[in-house]
């Protein structure tokens, strides 16, 4: 019985992922879009909650949910007027962005298939803290010191950047 309502679990995490993430591209309103993802990332802790991973899940809402949706509320405080809507997309940009979006999954299958069988058998039977915070920050195979540093980067590019725009208004 525990293993159906799993699934049920599961079944209802994705859809609202998916939903939300379809709502968040498709707003007209860009407040509602970063609400929408404010929920996709919600959505992702308690599916990361499921797994058993709590350590993710609590990342997930701290820094994403927390942090980057915050960041995005204020840059289109600083940049934008939020109760305005966004033009209409024009049918060329909508074909362009459907292309795009199949190639992307096409893709994006096509990575899942061909690493099928390193994820049937996971590197590591239990993720510590230790282990973790090893690969977060290290700088060899399959460690992500220098993509973290990047975003990071990137992030504090964005802040100024709306702070400079903030400043010319």
């Amino acid at each position: 019985m525990d293993s159906v309502g799993s699934i049920i679990m599961y079944v209802i995490i994705a859809l609202s992922i998916v939903i939300f993430s379809v709502l968040a591209v498709t707003s007209r309103k860009i407040l509602r879009a970063a609400t929408y993802l404010l929920f996709t990332l919600f959505a992702t802790a308690a599916l990361y909650f499921q797994l058993d991973y709590p350590f993710l899940g609590a990342v997930q809402i701290a820094v994403y949910a927390g942090g980057i949706v915050v960041l995005f509320v204020f840059a289109i405080l600083l940049t934008s007027n939020p109760g305005d809507n966004s033009e209409k997309l024009e049918s060329k940009k909508r074909i362009t962005g459907l292309i795009a979006a199949v190639a992307m999954l096409l893709a994006g299958g096509y990575a899942l298939c061909t690493r099928c069988c390193e994820l049937l058998k996971p590197q590591m039977d239990t993720a510590t803290m230790k282990t973790i915070g090893e690969t977060l920050m290290g700088t060899g195979y399959h460690q992500y010191l220098l993509p973290f540093e990047a975003v990071s980067v990137l992030l504090l590019a964005c802040i100024i950047g709306g702070i400079v725009i903030a400043r010319k208004r």
